[in-house]
């Protein structure tokens, strides 16, 4: 299939990457396990054993009242939780065939719903971030564009900084969150080869 350039010339490219049928089930999966990645998972709490205090019995077992044994015990101000939280990992196992499948489906759906542009070049002589706005509004991007290049100039990064939705990324960067949250993707003919090697 090909896909066209804002100068009016045609890119030939796979269809296995921007042809490819569109997987909800394996898209929402990707995504998820890839969110979930990013969780720190570090809440944590102690123990009636991990409380920092004696495990001596308060007071008599009996003629005090109720009976009780160390103060530690959850059930006093200072005491241990009874079903302590506990660090732990969120990660959910995809391996490179289905996230390698579901960038490829997700890039299709894009392409389907004409939501990626491809341009020759997207380079920036000063990072400005008048510059960005002047060459998004000129294609047209919406207002959450992610910008994908070959390899994101400083100048790029610079001039996207101070602009809240817009993000640039490399191809090495590129992920399936940053993909799906886009209103539109502006990619450059080198950065769809490199994914197309990438994918295909």
């Amino acid at each position: 299939m090909e896909l066209a350039i804002n100068n009016g010339k045609k890119l030939s490219v796979s269809d296995a990457v921007f042809g490819r049928e569109f997987s909800e089930d394996l898209v929402h999966q990707v995504v998820v396990a890839y969110r979930n990645a990013g969780r720190a998972g570090t809440k944590a709490q102690k123990t009636r054993s991990e409380v920092a205090g004696t495990t001596k019995k308060s007071k008599k077992q009996k003629g005090g009242g109720a009976r009780h044994g160390a103060l530690t015990a959850p059930i006093f101000v200072g005491g241990g939780v009874t079903f302590a939280a506990k660090p732990r990992s969120f990660e959910q196992k995809v391996n490179r065939k289905m996230y390698r499948a579901a960038m490829a489906a997700i890039l299709s759906e894009l392409n389907r719903q004409g939501r990626i542009t491809v341009v020759e070049g997207f380079e920036l002589d000063s990072p400005k971030t008048s510059g960005m706005v002047a060459k998004l509004k000129e294609l047209n991007a919406g207002k959450r564009p992610l910008i994908v290049t070959e390899d994101a100039t400083e100048n790029l990064y610079l001039s996207a900084r101070n602009l809240p939705y817009v993000e640039v990324r490399d191809v090495q960067g590129l992920d399936p969150v940053a993909l799906v949250g886009a209103d539109s993707v502006v990619m450059t003919a080198d950065a769809v080869k490199k994914i197309e090697e990438w994918l295909a």
